[in-house]
């Protein structure tokens, strides 16, 4: 999924980190500020019982399937009521809601209205908008009469966001889409099975303010990645929000923003106090914070703070600046990208 918070490049670098300072009987990591959950997964691939949190509807949508779903699901209530559709390619019973899904003729509905040519956005074809709409419409009736569990709904909620990501008009974020419609776009929508990761119990996933949830979680290993300047993911990504909400929020302007939270993260004169108050009350033996070298915190403040832990160490990596624009000019192609971290002794 194309996300430009998404550390799943930098995955390689995380884990070399993570090798040469772990214990090795760790058995608990908390992913605090989870996104796509791609950090949250590395650590559940390891054996580890991952504690994501996002106060993001569509990335709570997100791990909740990936973090907390183990097994493709059965889907019994549902294909018990729906006998008469067959799906010859269909392989196990989560790629047959799939196919039936995939069946369905569009329906309009709030993604057409407001994502669409209709409401001359273009984020969306009309016909993939029509397709979303039905297709979410459909899940929320079937959790409605209860003809699927909660896992299962955020299976396919996965599946959607992930499908209709993939045939966007936009340069990768929500902000605004594109003036033409570009060949991705006009592909069909189509949702395809999650792959699914280690089988570990008793995994969570949570959408709460991480600085209200770290005074109530305990673990092995805190993984931190706020937001790192000015840019707010609410405004960013806020159709996919919409479209995993469901909510027909009230909507305005060319680009049909809806409301969104705003970090404290991402203003400079707070950002240093809200980390202050999380690595104070965070219960764990490891932290690890990534930042940029381009970040509302300066390497120092961050250092400052983790010292009310521990002695901090820093690592770092060169990565290739994300361009969501490619008309716009940046001063550096390159960012640095930290690894701070501090073993908790205080």
């Amino acid at each position: 999924m194309n996300y430009i918070g998404s550390k799943h490049s930098l995955l390689p670098f995380l884990e070399k980190v993570w090798r040469e300072v772990r214990d090795g009987d760790e058995q608990t990591a908390c992913d605090i500020f989870a996104g796509t959950g791609a950090v949250g997964r590395m650590f559940k691939r390891f054996g580890l019982r991952v504690i994501a949190n996002d106060f993001q509807h569509y990335a709570y949508t997100l791990n909740k399937a990936y973090i907390e779903i183990n097994h493709q699901p059965r889907f019994a209530q549902l294909l018990k009521a729906y006998q008469s559709f067959t799906n010859i390619g269909a392989t196990n019973s989560a790629e047959k809601v799939l196919a039936l899904l995939n069946s369905l003729e569009g329906s309009a509905g709030f993604i057409a209205e407001n994502y669409s040519p209709l409401a001359e956005r273009f984020y969306y074809s009309t016909d993939n908008a029509e397709k979303a709409d039905a297709i979410r419409q459909a899940i929320e009736s079937w959790r409605e009469q209860k003809l699927i569990s909660e896992a299962e709904c955020f299976y396919l909620l996965a599946s959607l966001l992930e499908a209709i990501d993939q045939v966007a008009n936009t340069a990768s974020v929500y902000g605004a889409f594109l003036k033409k419609f570009k060949a991705s776009a006009l592909r069909p929508l189509t949702l395809k099975s999650l792959e699914l990761s280690n089988h570990v119990k008793g995994c969570e996933v949570h959408q709460r303010d991480a600085n209200e949830l770290i005074r109530e979680i305990e673990c092995d290993v805190l993984y931190l990645d706020p937001p790192y300047n000015h840019r707010q993911y609410g405004a960013n990504y806020h159709v996919l929000e919409t479209i995993a909400a469901y909510d027909n929020p009230q909507v305005s302007g060319v680009t049909g923003m809806r409301e969104y939270p705003r970090s404290r993260y991402c203003q400079s004169k707070r950002a240093a106090e809200a980390l202050e108050d999380l690595i104070v009350n965070a219960r764990a033996r490891h932290i690890l914070l990534s930042y940029n070298d381009e970040g509302v915190m300066s390497a120092e403040e961050i250092k400052r703070i983790l010292k009310l832990r521990g002695r901090p160490k820093t690592f770092k990596q060169k990565y290739n600046r994300f361009k969501a624009d490619n008309g716009r000019r940046y001063k550096r192609d390159a960012t640095v990208e930290f690894v701070h971290y501090v073993r908790c002794v205080k």
